[in-house]
């Protein structure tokens, strides 16, 4: 299936994607959200690709178990490979099925294959629900690793007692043989949030991490580090992978790199106005990892080299300087609705505001806007105006902050920011280091734009790349 480096099925969208690597092969199971009423239940789907790029639809490789089911809903899980079997967890649930607390029983399920990921076979007689000291309705997102002496499982969880924001705890259970688990001190216990989705942990160098999916109302995937598998975790001075719209990401590792593979959430009503839904399209990111063990994250090679058409976007000058004010230069050529730019910015001392606009009118007046902000050290997508009334036609009404932010290092000198624009889709990176992703679903027009504020920039180089996929 081609068409988009960020994958979306033909019906439904993606949700919650579990990566697993089998002989070079990337194999993407996802929760496949249809988005129709009355609800079905939830199952996961299959993709898989060698370059990141294109994917071959595997389909509904482990269903429902239907309406009477525990797993009516198929919920977030892992997959760990030994003596040569596969093994598949999961989270059971279903809505109907009430649990001491009095909400749905969220339950670890498991399944098994003789090394073949499209083919299951479910194993209920080892599905098993939250020992005690856990709240039932909190149990769920299994992740299963090897630390070179146990098999280690991770659970989203809440403690039973507590301030009720704050009872979020990764629980963890130990096992010799992935048939039986025992219950043993959790994992991560900071007493902040609401829980902690979608645990993943991998080893690279010295250095362990955790990544997780914050649930609180920040909705962000986050890091810590540590020096062994049993913490401490240490939280990094950057320590969101990417923005509120880039979410429940897990990770992989092939050839000695590091994928993020999460979901960019949709809007209701396909409206910047409208609020973040669950689920989206399907986005992979690149782990880099500092000589400190921080890490940042870029857009993979394989995504930046699918984009290899020569576009000029016409620019008539690459070069700014307003040291009171505001200039802009906007190019004459209207671009597809998918591209890459790739610009090297040289800032000058004391540049307050400087970056791109896309999807600008020919006059610059309408845009989304790529904004670095030296003085505040941050990188932000915004939209001007930020209010619509009415189609696609940008108009104000009102001011609604519309502004998504990434903290970085905006150092005087010279600074490389890509930009992928596909759909309403836009992924914006920073010194392959920093990425926002975002929706944008209004457009002033087609036009590419550079502009500053207060200050000078010039364009090193520029290069504008439309996809061929077919």
């Amino acid at each position: 299936m081609t068409g988009s480096t960020f994958f979306r099925p033909d019906t439904g969208w993606v949700g919650d994607v579990i990566p697993f690597e089998k002989d070079g092969l990337l194999w993407l199971f996802y929760l496949h959200d249809a988005r129709i009423e009355p609800k079905p239940g939830m199952p996961w789907r299959l993709v898989s690709t060698t370059d990141l790029v294109t994917f071959t639809d595997h389909g509904e490789v482990l269903p429902s178990g239907g309406p009477d089911a525990e797993d009516f809903n198929v919920y977030t899980g892992g997959v760990v490979e030994s003596g040569g079997s596969l093994h598949l967890f999961s989270t059971a649930q279903n809505p109907w099925r009430l649990g001491p607390d009095g909400r749905p029983l969220q339950l670890v399920a498991h399944a098994t294959s003789e090394g073949n990921p499209t083919r299951w076979t479910k194993r209920p007689e080892l599905t098993f629900g939250a020992p005690a000291g856990y709240e039932t309705g909190d149990w769920r997102d299994p992740y299963v690793f090897w630390d070179g002496h146990l098999w280690r499982m991770l659970v989203a969880a809440r403690h039973v007692d507590g301030p009720d924001r704050r009872r979020g705890v990764t629980a963890q259970l130990v096992s010799a043989d992935l048939m039986s688990w025992e219950p043993v001190d959790p994992f991560w216990d900071p007493h902040r949030y609401v829980t902690h989705e979608c645990p993943d942990v991998f080893s690279w160098g010295e250095w362990w991490y955790l990544v997780y999916s914050e649930f609180s109302d920040a909705f962000a995937t986050r890091y810590r580090m540590a020096r062994s598998p049993d913490g401490p975790w240490l939280a990094p001075e950057r320590d969101a992978l990417d923005t509120r719209a880039f979410y429940a990401a897990k990770t992989v590792a092939r050839d000695g790199r590091r994928f993020a593979i999460g979901w960019i959430a949709t809007r209701e009503g396909a409206r910047d106005e409208g609020a973040w839904e669950w689920a989206g399209t399907m986005s992979v990111l690149e782990a880099v990892q500092h000589p400190d063990g921080t890490l940042g994250f870029r857009l993979p090679e394989e995504v930046l080299d699918a984009y290899d058409e020569v576009l000029d976007p016409g620019l008539p000058t690459r070069s700014l300087d307003a040291p009171h004010g505001y200039a802009a230069s906007i190019g004459a050529s209207s671009l597809p609705d998918a591209y890459l730019v790739t610009a090297e910015l040289d800032i000058a001392d004391g540049a307050s505001e400087i970056g791109l606009l896309v999807r600008s009118s020919a006059d610059g007046d309408a845009a989304g806007v790529v904004r670095l902000e030296p003085h505040r050290g941050r990188m932000v997508f915004d939209r001007w105006p930020r209010t619509r009334t009415g189609g696609e036609q940008w108009q104000f009404s009102g001011d609604v902050p519309f502004e998504h932010e990434r903290p970085c290092t905006l150092e005087i000198g010279r600074h490389l920011l890509r930009v992928v624009v596909d759909g309403d889709i836009l992924v914006c990176v920073l010194d392959d280091d920093v990425v926002l992703s975002t929706r944008l679903y209004a457009r002033g027009g087609d036009h590419l734009g550079l502009f500053v504020s207060d200050g000078a920039v010039r364009v090193e180089s520029l290069d504008v790349r439309g996809r061929s996929l077919a």
